[in-house]
């Protein structure tokens, strides 16, 4: 193969394969070729093999014998979180580069197994926070940075049903059903490990279903909303309060000079208001995101300015070119050409960080 060519492996054939990431690594045939895929369904497995463009991939029940394989050079581990450190770290061992969907881990225990890994290892990882690759993101950041003062910020992340985005996004995904008692038995044990484990870390070793429930939230479309707080403004120093109930949520976090309002929830409108927003004296900066399931929606940024003593409000569309396909392209540039990489799991681990300081203000207010 071309040397410029990236091999991937895939572990986990479910939605988020279907619908993005085979799709846009067909896209990009010219950068990526699906060499190898891996699922506990083999209905999946047979599926998704047909939706390969090109030479169709090996597939395999087993992590491990994808990880191994010398056809591959990057796994993208985008199965069910409960594996998502330890697929990676499989990778890791067998020197592959990584792709992890969010969230990379869900308590520091495997974030630091995982990072760990990495250092003993030739493979470099990747955390796949897509919206983070948006250039509207990148150009509201430099504007906020040019900002004299920040006075206030609002994350929003409130959406309907997935399943309204995922059916009309023209990829027609398919349901597996045949998992075995054995495997739901592990994927169920290891989700009840890696919660205790992360609530434990937050000081709760009692705690009812709702709040385990809610640590997985933050891990999902939490992780989106507060990975990107973290890149445009860095790291709160505290929460002043938090409600963490399904299926709304909210809370304020504290920087040194200012408030952040974070609210999000999930209904049955169908819609996706996704957005992060900075004021100052004399400027306001957002990021409004769509649904990423449907290709070609814009991401853009709208800014809203005292110029002068004039109202002036620009809506900046720089491209239609999705964060999924834009951060692929990176991927590819840090495996070929040794590019830095933004999305680290060292970064990753700061989420986590987070979710404690959401999870102790919650419980101070109980």
């Amino acid at each position: 193969m071309d040397s410029k060519i990236v091999r991937v492996g895939i572990i986990g054939c479910g939605e988020i394969a279907q619908v993005v990431h085979i799709p846009v690594l067909g896209h990009l045939s010219h950068l990526f070729q699906i060499t190898y895929l891996c699922d506990v369904s083999q209905s999946a497995l047979a599926h998704c093999q047909s939706k390969v463009s090109g030479v169709k991939p090996q597939i395999t029940l087993n992590a491990e014998e994808l990880c191994a394989s010398p056809m591959v050079d990057v796994v993208f581990v985008i199965n069910s979180d409960e594996y998502h450190a330890a697929h990676a770290i499989l990778a890791l061992q067998h020197n592959k580069h990584a792709f992890i969907e969010k969230p990379m881990a869900l308590n520091d225990r495997d974030a630091d197994a995982l990072i760990s890994a990495e250092r003993a290892s030739t493979g470099r990882v990747m955390v796949g926070y897509m919206r983070r690759y948006a250039p509207a993101f990148l150009d509201a950041v430099k504007e906020i940075g040019g900002m004299d003062k920040i006075l206030y910020a609002r994350v929003r992340d409130i959406i309907g049903p997935n399943s309204t985005f995922v059916g009309q996004s023209g990829t027609f995904p398919f349901r597996a059903t045949d998992f075995n008692e054995k495997d739901t038995q592990d994927k169920n044990t290891r989700a009840t490990d890696i919660v205790r484990q992360g609530l434990a870390e937050a000081g709760l070793e009692n705690f009812d279903d709702s709040m385990a429930t809610m640590w997985r939230v933050l891990g999902g479309l939490g992780s989106h909303d507060l990975s990107v707080m973290r890149e445009a403004l860095g790291m709160p120093t505290g929460v002043i309060g938090a409600s963490l109930k399904m299926p709304f949520w909210s809370a304020i976090f504290q920087y040194p000079s200012f408030t952040v309002t974070y609210e999000s929830g999930l209904d049955s409108v169908p819609r996706f208001d996704a957005h992060l927003e900075v004021y100052s004296a004399e400027k306001t900066v957002r990021v409004q995101y769509d649904s990423p399931y449907v290709k070609g929606l814009p991401t853009t940024m709208h800014v809203v300015e005292n110029v002068d003593g004039v109202f002036r409000e620009s809506t900046i569309r720089k491209t239609y070119e999705d964060s999924y396909t834009l951060e692929l392209k990176e991927l590819h540039a840090i495996i070929v050409e040794g590019a830095p990489i933004r999305t680290t799991a060292q970064d990753a681990k700061e989420d986590l960080k987070i979710f404690r300081m959401l999870v102790e203000a919650a419980e101070r207010k109980l």
